[in-house]
């Protein structure tokens, strides 16, 4: 299906990442040629009716107040009365809901593939949109049948201002830039760094569009995520100390020595690499959901993983899993799905292979076997419900 593609259009990521990645947009034409989407709208109005599927539609009138905001799982009635134009569906997360979606995901792997959001569908008869907006994230936006109208404008922040309306943060001033206003067709990708303003408004009645996003931690997420973990390995003797004091001018002033003391503090906690390299990965592996895993009814063991060598068949990654590693010295640390576990340097390579592969054929499984280290690790993915075999589901 993706044999046709080229998500950059032929431009080398040197490039791109140089010129474009998080500095500004890029309309590539027909980087996806001959494409037909292998999820039909009423596949996609289906997955909006399941329990664990997150969905939303945003109707630009609704019947209570603009922009209004409806969450899903939706019932098939309420989809079939909505009115002919101007609303849109959004179904988040297809890709693990869908293989031959997650697939579209192998293309992307230029980028760091922890920081893989999900892959959003949305459907729109004409004049469906979502207001112009900004978001915090890096997103590839492909046009997978009708026409859609992109819109870009400036920059947006936090002190932006946003209509009071509705419950969508809906910029309420929107100045397009004339060399950013393109309509795109079926099989165009439009690339989006953070922060740009942009109003996409479907042309046709049969608009569906791609959305690959790139998530990145706020600094906020970071210092208190950091901080909790790192918490957790300090002891009580790491204190504030101060004998280096020297005669007060007032016996109530905080001075600049006392708050270097606590920056030095603060400084020496956080000088911990392999300890915040153990937050990280499991913050950047976390699933989206948490029932996201399914472990095994049955717990697998080594003498499982003999027998199903036998059969030959792959072990497949759950969709949606995220796999990483962080090497050192002493070999590495792998991360999945907002788990750690440390491997030595003579399974580099497999966990390399391991991080790059959604199915284990016969042969990795029978190498892994002859590797005690590896076969555990591979046990434990298999019990904690990051992989699994076919006959798990």
């Amino acid at each position: 299906m993706w044999t046709k593609a080229n998500p950059l259009g032929g431009m080398s990521v040197e490039t791109f990442l140089r010129d474009y990645w998080q500095k500004k947009p890029l309309l590539i034409r027909q980087a996806f040629t001959d494409f037909t989407p292998p999820l039909s709208i009423d596949e996609l109005a289906g997955l909006a009716c399941e329990d664990r599927v997150e969905s939303r539609l945003v109707m630009e009138q609704g019947p209570d107040q603009p922009w209004q905001l409806f969450s899903g799982p939706f019932e098939a009635e309420f989809l079939q009365a909505l009115p002919e134009k101007d609303w849109t569906l959004l179904v988040q997360a297809v890709d693990h809901w869908v293989p031959e979606v997650a697939e579209l995901l192998e293309l992307f792997r230029f980028l760091p593939q922890w920081r893989l959001d999900d892959v959003m569908v949305s459907y729109a008869p004409t004049g469906g949109s979502v207001g112009p907006h900004f978001d915090y994230y890096d997103v590839f936006l492909l046009q997978a049948s009708g026409q859609r109208r992109w819109q870009l404008g400036g920059w947006g922040d936090e002190s932006t201002p946003v209509r009071s309306d509705t419950r969508l943060k809906l910029m309420t001033e929107f100045e397009v830039n004339p060399e950013w206003d393109w309509v795109l067709e079926p099989g165009d990708l439009l690339y989006l760094p953070p922060q740009l303003a942009h109003w996409g408004v479907s042309c046709s009645q049969d608009c569906t569009t791609w959305s690959v996003g790139f998530r990145g931690l706020s600094a906020e997420e970071i210092l208190c995520g950091a901080a909790d973990f790192l918490g957790e390995h300090l002891t009580e003797d790491q204190r504030y100390s101060d004998p280096d004091l020297t005669p007060l001018r007032h016996s109530a002033e905080i001075d600049s020595q006392a708050l270097a003391r606590v920056q030095s503090l603060l400084t020496r906690a956080l000088d911990q690499p392999d300890i915040l390299a153990q937050w990280f990965g499991r913050a950047m592996t976390q699933t989206k959901y948490p029932d996201q895993l399914l472990p095994p009814e049955q717990r697998w063991e080594a003498a499982d993983l003999h027998a199903w060598v036998e059969t030959t068949d792959p072990l497949y990654r759950t969709e949606g899993s995220r796999f990483a590693f962080h090497p050192n010295a002493q070999g590495g640390w792998l991360f999945v799905d907002g788990e750690a576990w440390p491997y030595p340097a003579t399974l580099q390579s497999w966990v390399e292979a391991l991080c790059e592969k959604n199915q284990l054929d016969a042969d990795f499984t029978q190498q892994t076997l002859a590797q005690p280290e590896a076969c555990t690790l591979l046990l434990s993915l298999l019990n904690q419900g990051s992989l699994y075999a076919p006959e798990d589901e």
